[in-house]
């Protein structure tokens, strides 16, 4: 995988973040997400159109910061991004955990198959 790739992969997932901030959360994973898609976030499975329901439903984040960000090339057109996130929704308290989105490139680019989350180890470990 060239570096090119990974640098798309990358803008991918802070677009995917950008579209929870500016409202538009439906047409962009209505775009990125696969048919076949499964995100398993810390309260459940979903698969694609409910999760697409859920994401463009909840309450927008106020900003957001990805750190840690790696691109995982596993081979025949499959990619693995992973990084910690640090996000914040008005009146709530902050949003710490780890993610991992596994892509798969298709003939209209590249497209989300499964997102996970787990929550930071510092935030479980201490309950808050």
């Amino acid at each position: 995988m060239d570096t090119q790739e990974q640098e798309q992969l990358v803008a991918l997932e802070r677009h995917g973040w950008e579209s929870l901030t500016n409202g538009h959360a439906r047409e962009f994973y209505d775009d990125v997400l696969a048919d076949e898609a499964v995100m398993v976030f810390p309260f459940g499975v979903m698969e694609r159109d409910d999760a697409i329901d859920g994401m463009a439903e909840s309450r927008r984040w106020q900003d957001y910061e990805l750190e840690d960000v790696t691109v995982h090339d596993l081979g025949e057109g499959l990619a693995v991004v992973a990084y910690r996130v640090r996000a914040r929704r008005v009146e709530e308290p902050p949003f710490e955990a780890m993610l991992a989105s596994t892509y798969v490139r298709s003939s209209e680019g590249w497209r989300m198959m499964l997102h996970q989350q787990s929550p930071s180890a510092v935030r479980a470990l201490s309950g808050s």
